[in-house]
C-alpha cells in the first residue's frame, strides 16, 4: 500500500514562511494532479492548492498571493511554499494525490496523514 509521507510543518510567527512536502513512500509508475488541503480545529477540510502534472496550479483565494505549489516530476513531490503566515492559516495540512502505482493499475486517490502548522501572532 502505497502512503503519501509529508514533511516540513512546524510553529513558525505571522509573517514568516514554512515549505512543506509530499511524496509515496515508495517507488510508484506516476502521479496525476497533487493537491494541499487543510483543517483547522472545528472547521471542515478545505482546498488549498492543486497542481496538474502538467504543472497547471489553482490555489484558494484566502491564500492567493501567499502560497505557491510546485511538483518535481522526477521526484513524484510536491511543494506548498507558505510566505506571509497567518495566525489563521494555522491548521493540519495534507498532501493529496492521484496515483498510479503501476503501468498496469487504476489510478487511486491517496492522502497523507496530515502536518501541523502553527501560526503564532
Amino acid at each position: 500500500q502505497v502512503q503519501l509521507v509529508e514533511s516540513g510543518g512546524g510553529l513558525v510567527q505571522a509573517g514568516g514562511s514554512l515549505r512543506l512536502s509530499c511524496a509515496p513512500s515508495r517507488s510508484i509508475f506516476s502521479v496525476n494532479t497533487m493537491s494541499w488541503y487543510r483543517q483547522a480545529p472545528g472547521k471542515q477540510r478545505e482546498l488549498v492548492a492543486t497542481i496538474t502534472r502538467r504543472g497547471t496550479e489553482t490555489y484558494a483565494d484566502s491564500i492567493k498571493g501567499r502560497f505557491t505549489v510546485s511538483r518535481d516530476n522526477a521526484k513524484n513531490t510536491v511543494y506548498l511554499q507558505m510566505n506571509s503566515l497567518k495566525p489563521e492559516d494555522t491548521a493540519v495540512y495534507y498532501c493529496n494525490a492521484d496515483i498510479f502505482e503501476s503501468s498496469s493499475a487504476w489510478l487511486r486517490n491517496y492522502w497523507g496523514q496530515g502536518t501541523q502548522v502553527t501560526v503564532s501572532s
